[in-house]
Formats: C-alpha cells, sequence, structure tokens
C-alpha cells in the first residue's frame, strides 16, 4: 500500500496552484471545450484537472489503487470525468505493475525501466517493491468505449511504445514521456507515431511546459534531439500533431 505521506507529497507538488495558469495556457492549444482527452498514467491528476478547467472531458488511466482513490475523491463532482482503473498495452490481457511505494510517480510494468534505474545518476534510491498483478487492454479498446479523443497523454514510466502500438488510428495530437536512461524507448514511441501519420514533432523537458523549438521539428530532427540530451536532462515530453500550429513557441 502507498503511505499516505508519499500522496500528499505528489499532490502539494503537482496541484501547485502557480502551476495552473501555464498548465491550462499550455493546454488549450490542443484541447477545445467539449473535447475528450485521455491521460494515460494519470497520477494525482494535474494533469486530469488542467484538461476539466480549459472544458474538456477526461478518460484518466490510473491503476494504482490508492492514487485512483485519490482520483475519485479530487473529481467525484466533475462530470465530464470518467476513471479507467487498469493497464495499457499493445494487447489485451493481464500485466505485473511494479509499484514504488516510496515514489509511486514512477510505477511502471517495464523491468527495463526498473533494470535501466538501477545505479544511475538522478534515480539513486529507487525502489521497487511490491507488485499488481491488473487487466490490462489498449487504446483502441479505449476509444471504442469513450469516443476519439483529441489529445492523448501518456506517462507510463519507459511503457510509452507498448501503449502506442496498441492505437492504429492518431488523434489531433498526443505527448509521452522520456527520460534519459532508457532513449530507445522513446525513439521506438516515435517511430510508432510516424507509422501511425504524425509528421510534426516538439518536446518541453521536465516540467518546464517550454518548447525545445520555436516550430515545429520532423521525426529526424527529434529523434538526433532525444539522442543528444545529456544524462542530466533526465526527463521531458515528446509532443506530437497533426496540425503543426499547435507546436509553435
Amino acid at each position: 500500500m502507498i503511505p499516505a505521506a508519499a500522496i500528499g507529497r505528489s499532490l502539494r507538488l503537482y496541484h501547485d496552484k502557480a502551476r495552473r495558469p501555464g498548465l491550462d495556457a499550455f493546454h488549450r492549444r490542443f484541447l477545445s471545450f467539449g473535447d475528450l482527452a485521455f491521460d494515460v498514467g494519470c497520477h494525482v491528476g494535474d494533469r486530469a484537472a488542467s484538461f476539466l478547467r480549459v472544458g474538456a472531458r477526461v478518460v484518466a488511466v490510473e491503476p494504482q489503487p490508492r492514487l485512483a482513490r485519490t482520483l475519485r475523491l479530487l473529481f467525484h463532482r466533475a462530470p465530464g470525468f470518467a476513471l479507467e482503473e487498469l493497464l495499457l498495452g499493445a494487447t489485451p490481457g493481464e500485466a505485473v505493475l511494479r509499484l514504488n511505494r516510496a515514489n509511486p510517480t514512477v510505477a511502471t510494468a517495464s523491468e527495463a525501466f526498473i533494470a535501466a534505474a538501477a545505479g544511475a545518476p538522478g534515480w539513486e534510491g529507487q525502489e521497487w517493491d511490491a507488485t499488481l498483478t491488473l487487466p490490462r487492454t489498449t487504446l483502441d479498446a479505449l476509444v471504442a468505449r469513450h469516443g476519439a479523443p483529441a489529445f492523448i497523454k501518456i506517462d507510463v514510466e519507459g511503457w510509452e511504445a507498448e501503449v502506442l502500438a496498441g492505437l492504429s488510428a492518431p488523434p489531433p495530437a498526443l505527448s509521452f514521456e522520456f527520460t534519459t536512461i532508457q532513449r530507445e524507448v522513446a525513439h521506438a514511441a516515435l517511430a510508432r507515431l510516424v507509422a501511425l501519420g504524425f509528421a510534426h514533432f516538439n518536446a518541453c523537458l521536465g516540467e518546464s511546459m517550454a518548447w525545445a523549438f520555436p516550430a515545429a521539428v520532423n521525426a529526424t530532427e527529434m529523434a538526433a534531439w532525444l539522442t543528444a540530451l545529456p544524462p542530466e536532462a533526465n526527463s521531458g515530453d515528446v509532443y506530437a500533431s497533426l496540425d503543426p500550429e499547435r507546436l509553435l513557441a
């Protein structure tokens, strides 16, 4: 079970009111009133809250029971909020989620992610000390159940390419998290997006919500940027859009 102190720490960090204007302004480039957004790896729901504030409906995917309970408490009065307490992947079935009870934001279904984090600078002291076996579905199944989203955010600690493998048609825009300890996952996710038809990309480092490029770049340029990042860059998000205007700084 995740300690209440760990959840409280995440709530204080990610739901800081000072972050809200920047988050909302950023997300308005992807979402309008009435649009549907998928928040895959919702954690404590700061991005979901932003999507709701800009007028979108939200399907939140969060497999950790204590975090799912936190989301139900936070959003039980939000009529546009739905929660899916499961994992996503390339195919339906089951998967094992490895929990980090001291730091629930880095729970993962990827053993390779845990191996990459071992001994890596910036990941010292991380311990995945519990497991959950959970149902696994696909993005395509979520689309069939809830409708086509205008935007998908994916933050699943090294499982991003697997989640994207379960999507067969591109939404107007999406994002996926990358880490410098597993650049090969980012490259695989980028290749999957190209196969889906995306040609325009930009990125943000960390939680900055600041574009790395003044305008959209192609997949080759994005791949080179990911490769050249220093290890201390640690993580960020790659954004893909069918409309390059959405990716302008």
